[in-house]
């Protein structure tokens, strides 16, 4: 098992012993600063209600971003971290 599959699976057993579904979920996000990867990331979460804040760093070469949504499921909320990591720069929190 790769460390990528295993980090989801103990992500999943943990969201299903903490979590009730659905429930608002807070995803956290760094990426690079421009509005390519903030296009990127807002697409995927489009159409699902989410809030997007965003605030640039001390020196502007980067952007945190804080994705407050409704999720179903354990599944689906990694199924956006695994969306997620298929844009290029990111790094998840």
């Amino acid at each position: 098992m790769s460390k990528e599959e295993d980090f989801y699976k103990k992500l999943k057993s943990s969201l299903n012993e903490t979590t009730k579904f659905p429930t608002k979920y807070l995803y956290k996000f760094i990426i690079p600063t421009g509005k390519e990867k903030f296009g990127e990331i807002e697409s995927i979460f489009n159409n699902l209600g989410a809030v997007i804040n965003s605030k640039a760093s001390k020196n502007g070469k980067y952007t945190s971003l804080s994705i407050l949504v409704n999720m179903k499921s354990a599944d689906d909320v990694i199924a956006k971290y695994k969306e997620v990591s298929k844009v290029e720069g990111v790094i998840s929190l």
